[in-house]
């Protein structure tokens, strides 16, 4: 009597995997993000405040690279155009030519 159950029983459980292998039973649901956005804004300029209030999402082992490194590539180049943008130091003034006389001579 065991016997049979256990056959019953295999022969349903090719049945259902062969019915999901051929489509039937319908798909998966699509996947979403579950990952909490930075919350950086896209509108200006990164402040200070920004980066006080950032919080990346946790992964296993820490924070996602990918989330750290997108931060830190979009500061390196607001940075290099702010650094653009700003007027560079006056050179300084040449100090005057010496006749070779000590001064107050």
């Amino acid at each position: 009597m065991m016997m049979w159950f256990f056959a019953v029983l295999v022969v349903l459980a090719m049945g259902g995997v062969a019915m999901v292998a051929s489509g039937r039973g319908g798909s998966m649901p699509p996947a979403y993000d579950d990952r909490p956005d930075l919350a950086l804004p896209d509108d200006r300029p990164i402040a200070a405040q920004d980066l006080r209030t950032v919080r990346f999402p946790l992964a296993f082992r820490g924070y996602r690279m990918s989330d750290v490194d997108e931060v830190l590539a979009r500061l390196a180049s607001e940075m290099e155009e702010r650094h653009r943008d700003e007027p560079g130091p006056e050179p300084e003034p040449e100090p005057p030519a010496s006749s070779g006389e000590p001064p107050g001579v």
